[in-house]
């Protein structure tokens, strides 16, 4: 099962939209954005079958419609230059703590959840789902490395990170019932990363050893641990991708709330271009009108930071009128553009090449 497969599993579909209410600080954000320079982004998988005139066909339509920057899933040269020639930013989107490459060569790199299993043999949800540990020096040692190969590259614009979390302690709502879970409390199964070296760096960090706290899914310094061990490590692949004077962005989960419960990913306080929230609502069975509230609160608490552009899930909407209604929440509530997850029909960029224009012009 690959992502999209996980990503479409249980889905429902969205349910009607309404207009949410807009705090003011989100329509001061929103008139700041209009003086800056928007951006809107898709992420494809390159294909090779695609012809020199085919890609250039799609890109013209892209740069045409608004869209300034894609998001590649793999390495394409004659793509990204393709994409480059008509004006549009290349990026390199790269998998990162959930990489199963490395299983048999460095297994012991491998998170272990509170049970004590890896999931470099007993992995989580789908087979896939293999996590490595970001206490481990050799890991970051790994990732940056990555990060510096593929930046090196001139034809690349920057990276975007994807999986920048641990595994999911608790899943989007919409899949409980396809995974035949109930996940109203933290289940061990789920909850990452528990191995010896993640213990010895905690008990030297707050003085606490983990295996005598009674409740480590409750600890509040347990949980600011693994914020701030994933932060450490995206930090330090941003100042590689400065080094090389490129751009660095992620895909991200909802709301900065969510993502902490969540997956322990706290991307407010990384050092980012751009952050991209998968503002999924179906799969938090939530309106279309809950990409503004999600919109809202994660440029709240960026303060200015860095631009967050909306992550769209386009097998999300049930029409046309529904995106249409989506991409105009999350500019009214502060987001700089959005971001296409799916099947960008052209449909799709007549509606953004509209509602852009009527931004900015508003």
């Amino acid at each position: 099962m690959n992502k999209r497969e996980f990503l479409k599993a249980g889905l429902l579909a969205g349910v009607a939209a309404q207009l949410p209410l807009v705090s003011n600080a989100a329509v001061e954000t929103a008139k700041s954005s209009k003086k800056k320079a928007m951006k809107n982004w898709v992420w494809i998988n390159p294909n090779q079958k695609d012809t020199d005139d085919e890609l250039a066909a799609r890109y013209t339509a892209y740069k045409a419609s608004g869209i300034t920057g894609i998001f590649f899933e793999n390495d394409s040269e004659r793509h990204f230059r393709a994409a480059k020639a008509k004006g549009l930013e290349a990026h390199r989107w790269m998998w990162t703590f959930n990489r199963a490459e490395l299983v048999n060569e460095k297994p012991e790199w491998y998170s272990k959840n509170r049970k004590g299993e890896s999931c470099a043999d007993h992995p989580p949800y789908v087979q896939y789902y293999r996590w490595l540990c970001p206490s481990r020096p050799e890991v970051q040692e790994y990732l940056t490395k990555t990060v510096d190969d593929i930046l090196a590259k001139d034809y690349i614009d920057g990276i975007h990170l994807d999986y920048v979390r641990y595994c999911d302690v608790i899943l989007p709502v919409n899949l409980w019932d396809h995974y035949k879970l109930d996940q109203t409390k933290e289940l061990p199964e789920y909850d990452f990363c528990y191995c010896d070296v993640c213990k010895a760096k905690f008990k030297e960090e707050y003085n606490l050893d983990l295996d005598q706290i009674q409740y480590p899914e409750a600890s509040l310094s347990w949980r600011l641990f693994r914020y701030n061990n994933i932060t450490r490590v995206v930090n330090g692949i941003s100042t590689v991708a400065h080094q090389h004077k490129k751009q660095i962005t992620a895909a991200v989960f909802p709301t900065p709330e969510v993502a902490r419960r969540n997956v322990r990913q706290d991307w407010t306080n990384w050092n980012m271009d751009g952050i991209c929230p998968m503002i999924y609502h179906g799969f938090y069975k939530e309106g279309v009108s809950w990409i503004g509230n999600a919109v809202a609160e994660g440029v709240h608490f960026l303060a200015g930071r860095f631009p967050l552009y909306a992550g769209l899930y386009l097998s999300d909407f049930k029409s046309d009128d529904e995106i249409r209604t989506g991409i105009q929440v999350a500019l009214k509530n502060g987001a700089m553009g959005v971001s296409f997850f799916g099947n960008v029909r052209p449909e799709v960029l007549a509606i953004l090449k509209d509602e852009v224009a009527a931004f900015k012009a508003s």
